[in-house]
């Protein structure tokens, strides 16, 4: 692990003993070392910045060994997208390379409905999820043409996280277990 990386994870350690019951507290901190780690893109090793041509690419970059938390890289070929998923668990996303926009959604009942703009993200931009705050989205590369890259810190191990995809016509749900990329049996 490079020391920008290292840096990151340190703080998110610390973070984590001193606030492991305040969420609004974690946010911060995290968003604040997020942010610090954004504001440099010559650390992000060549192997978690491939795109692939059909699909998103997530990338593990660090997994706590506890489960506290983790660090993964998000590779958005030209035009890709996720379908509308949650979290559960909170999280913070931030900007290294290109642009993201995301639209959040909200259950009422048991029917979705989109809440609010579009969000994009911009290079050392950050933004929020957590089941507290709202953490059901679709997301998508903001180019056609070009590769763009995030990078993201969740309050779990994401790639054994289970999670929810939702169809925006049936209302139907499904439960999944993302994995990693560059550990294709992990979590799974």
């Amino acid at each position: 692990m490079n020391a920008p990386l290292q840096t990151l994870v340190a703080r998110v350690e610390s973070t984590l003993l001193r606030n492991a019951a305040d969420e609004a507290s974690i946010l911060d901190d995290v968003d604040a070392a997020l942010r610090e780690l954004l504001s440099r893109d010559d650390w992000l090793d060549e192997s978690c910045a491939r795109p692939h041509p059909v699909y998103y690419q997530q990338y593990l970059l660090h997994a706590d060994p506890r489960g506290r938390f983790s660090v993964v890289s998000f590779v958005w070929g030209p035009g890709q997208r996720t379908p509308i998923h949650d979290h559960c668990t909170w999280g913070v996303i931030g900007m290294l390379r290109g642009e993201e926009v995301a639209l959040p959604y909200r259950l009422e009942g048991d029917r979705l409905v989109a809440d609010g703009p579009e969000e994009r993200l911009l290079p050392g931009m950050t933004c929020r999820v957590s089941p507290s705050i709202g953490d059901i989205h679709v997301v998508r590369n903001a180019f056609d043409d070009k590769v763009s890259i995030s990078i993201h810190v969740y309050g779990s191990d994401i790639g054994k996280q289970q999670r929810h995809v939702y169809d925006p016509q049936s209302g139907a749900v499904k439960t999944f277990v993302s994995g990693y990329s560059n550990h294709p049996d992990y979590g799974r």
